[in-house]
């Protein structure tokens, strides 16, 4: 059993960054491959990034790319989602994820978050 609890989200200006984190409880951190996916109001979940156990795979969403960064430190249990020149349409709940394939798809993951609110003015 694994427990993640997302932080870092907020209300911030379009251009600015946020760092969101998600703290996983367990042993077995390092051997899950992480997400972040969100959803917006209305829309369904959609992926973000996603890191593998071992940190060199790595892959992003194409609206993210170039400007969200994810990372992973495993000897605290956590993993990063570096957010920089926000835009409206990032604001949404961001998720994190654990599960045991390296996947864009939020159904191969297992264990998911509570969530944490992003939302981004003009």
């Amino acid at each position: 059993q694994v427990q993640l609890v997302e932080s870092g989200g907020g209300l911030v200006q379009a251009g600015a960054s946020l760092r969101l984190s998600c703290a996983a409880s367990g042993r077995t951190f390092g051997s899950f491959a992480m997400g972040w996916f969100r959803q917006a109001p209305g829309k369904e979940r959609e992926f973000v990034a996603t890191i593998a156990s071992v940190e060199s795979r790595l892959w992003y969403s194409d609206s993210v790319k170039g400007r969200f960064t994810i990372s992973r430190d495993n000897a605290k249990n956590t993993v990063y989602l570096q957010m920089n020149r926000l835009k409206p349409e990032d604001t949404a709940v961001y998720y994190c994820a654990a599960g045991q394939t390296y996947s864009t798809r939020s159904r191969a993951y297992d264990y998911w978050g509570q969530g944490t609110q992003v939302t981004v003015s003009s």
